[in-house]
């Protein structure tokens, strides 16, 4: 019976944003506040939370189950009353914005959502990121009887509520609003594809295209997370989703199960930094540093192209090393079978690209009309199950829904953070901080922001990694010189190596427990494949050309470059490149590799010619071995 309500209530959610988002009720004259969307949008978010999502299992075992229900009831309760004050009383909250600070019946209500939200966050991330919110906002409140950095005059109750309750960077901040109009939208879409069976579909695609080379089910891995990372919004979920089909496959010809899982584990982390959609940070991005979305799209795409080539090649020699063979004929798809059995799967695609990057309509609705593409292209579909019917469709929009939940609660959560931040001034405090610490050396500062931004990562998901890297992390780069696009994708690429570096390595536990492999052993290969998370963002800092920015000719050249410096700093980790290096081959391989990255033009080429003074040689002797 809860399978039903919770699928009913998802497709009810479901709709409700696809028609606001679409703006569908200003047809027909109803206009729905944006702050009023955006509370109505988080209230659904807990109640599917805290009526179809059960606690973690050690709580279920503490407490009983109807005292658990009574509880659930309860936090419901909160969150309604908390979120219906801005809905059914929305006048009074914009007269609040006149004056800066809450009234009683305010400061109620408030605090009520506040609670309820913090369970909530506390339920699906755990103890990390409450603790951080709750942090940024006691120093809002005690900051005048703290030291250093953390020192201000401190803030009174009303004050502080109504900056983290409906401030302009509160809980109803930008975070949330890219939530509720974007995000929601775009998993609803990669819940429909996947559903109508794409998934499975670019898996094949990837392996007809891959599987007849050295490592083809490896290379398979990094496509498909590739095609399909970027819009499935999840490392983790993207690794259960192709690894099923590539982590047997790639054990099966010859990989360690550590190897195997490693690859799926990388792969699938890079969909957060893959253009168009990077798992929903690109619209987040776009909002927060105020550019245009195609901006940041073009931006993003040659670092995206490096990260998957470096990981594509290092596959690619450690085939080679081991001498692992290609799939048989007998079990490689054909191509043009496959792309024939579904190459409508591409139209949504194209569908996509054309209303977000030629159109340039608003990220929202180029999603939703990219849905109703997928609904279309669904029924040309021979096989019948794929076909978008109303109970299947109500399954995408039920898988879509209960995944954004999350996102939705904790960019609630942490516009709370945003807000206590933004009234005390803390994020300033702290940029100036890294700086200071750095000494203005931009290559340390660096370092300690990247550094900063790994640990923080580790206990966040995608989503809130980021918003709190950039509130916290990116300004000191801007402060610093470095450009907005490039601080932020700076935070991005190093939030994202935690999917993959031990000890709290989501994406590695998925892809470790389907192979069957030691998770640190996999952790270790897996920060090896994915070095390029924390050396490509050096590279596009000091070298624009990366992020298509200056002069085309320095672009050509820098983007010439840095594939040679891509393809070097693979052959340094995988210690082989015709034939196996040495240790002296591998750190001048290393140098070389820093060296071809650097900006500039002598730099550049003085990489190239002492990576070739390597390559030449062992080019040469493998020639005359094979002869």
């Amino acid at each position: 019976m809860g399978v039903y309500l919770l699928r009913w209530a998802a497709g009810i959610i479901a709709v409700y944003h696809l028609c606001v988002v679409s703006q569908l009720p200003t047809w027909f004259g109803v206009f729905v506040p944006d702050q009023v969307h955006k509370a109505v949008s988080l209230c659904s978010a807990l109640f599917v939370l805290f009526l179809f999502m059960p606690p973690d299992r050690h709580r279920q075992e503490a407490i009983s189950s109807r005292f658990r229900h009574s509880l659930d009831f309860c936090f419901l309760f909160l969150a309604l009353a908390g979120g219906g004050f801005v809905i059914f009383f929305h006048d009074r909250i914009l007269g609040y914005t006149l004056f800066g600070f809450l009234d009683r019946p305010g400061i109620i209500a408030s605090s009520l959502l506040v609670i309820s939200l913090l369970v909530a966050i506390r339920r699906v991330t755990g103890w990390v990121l409450p603790a951080i919110i709750l942090f940024f906002i006691c120093v809002t409140m005690f900051q005048q009887f703290l030291p250093g950095v953390l020192r201000g005059i401190g803030f009174p109750i009303e004050q502080l509520l109504f900056s983290v309750y409906v401030g302009d960077a509160g809980i109803f901040g930008r975070p949330l609003d890219v939530a509720a109009n974007i995000v929601i939208v775009y998993l609803i879409f990669g819940a429909l594809m996947h559903r109508c069976g794409a998934s499975h579909w670019f898996m094949d695609m990837a392996l007809a295209l891959t599987g007849w080379s050295r490592g083809g089910p490896a290379k398979a891995a990094v496509l498909a997370s590739a095609m399909f990372g970027s819009i499935s919004g999840s490392p983790s979920g993207n690794s259960a989703t192709t690894g099923v089909f590539t982590i047997p496959l790639m054990k099966r010809i010859g990989y360690t199960g550590a190897f195997a899982a490693a690859v799926e584990a990388v792969a699938s982390s890079g969909g957060m930094i893959l253009p168009p959609v990077m798992g929903a940070i690109a619209f987040l991005m776009a909002e927060w540093i105020n550019v245009p979305y195609v901006e940041i799209v073009f931006a993003a795409a040659i670092p995206a192209v490096l990260y998957f080539f470096i990981v594509f090649f290092s596959v690619h020699l450690q085939a080679k090393k081991d001498g692992v063979a290609p799939l048989s004929a007998s079990e490689l798809p054909s191509f043009k079978a496959v792309f024939i059995r579904g190459w409508y799967y591409l139209v949504p695609m194209l569908g996509l690209f054309y209303f977000l990057i030629v159109a340039a309509l608003p990220p929202g609705i180029a999603g939703v009309y990219a849905c109703l593409f997928v609904l279309g292209a669904s029924f040309l579909s021979k096989d019948r199950s794929n076909w978008l019917l109303p109970r299947l469709f109500l399954q995408a929009l039920e898988e879509g829904v209960t995944r954004w939940v999350v996102i939705a609660v904790i960019t609630g959560g942490v516009g709370m953070m945003i807000g206590a931040i933004e009234l005390s001034g803390v994020g300033l405090k702290f940029s100036r901080f890294i700086i200071d610490l750095a000494g203005g050396h931009l290559v340390l500062a660096m370092l300690f922001v990247g550094v900063v931004s790994l640990f923080v990562g580790m206990g966040l998901d995608a989503t809130p990694a980021y918003i709190t890297l950039a509130t916290l992390m990116a300004p000191a780069l801007i402060r610093m010189g470095v450009s907005d696009i490039a601080a932020h994708l700076f935070v991005v690429y190093w939030g994202l190596a935690s999917f993959f570096t031990p000890p709290t390595c989501i994406a590695v536990f998925v892809t470790s427990g389907i192979a069957g492999s030691k998770v640190w052993e996999t952790g270790r290969e897996a920060v090896r494949l994915g070095i390029a998370a924390f050396v490509i963002p050096f590279a596009f800092v000091f070298n624009p050309g990366l992020l298509l920015q200056g002069e085309l000719i320095d672009m050509v050249f820098a983007i010439i470059t840095a594939v040679f410096g891509a393809a070097f700093f693979a052959m340094g980790i995988r210690g082989y490149a015709f034939l196996a290096l040495n240790r002296i081959q591998r750190l001048i391989i290393f140098a070389a590799a820093c060296l071809a990255i650097a900006p500039g033009l002598l730099i550049p080429l003085a990489g190239l010619v002492l990576g070739g003074a390597i390559l030449l040689p062992q080019w040469v002797i493998g020639r005359t071995r094979t002869a």
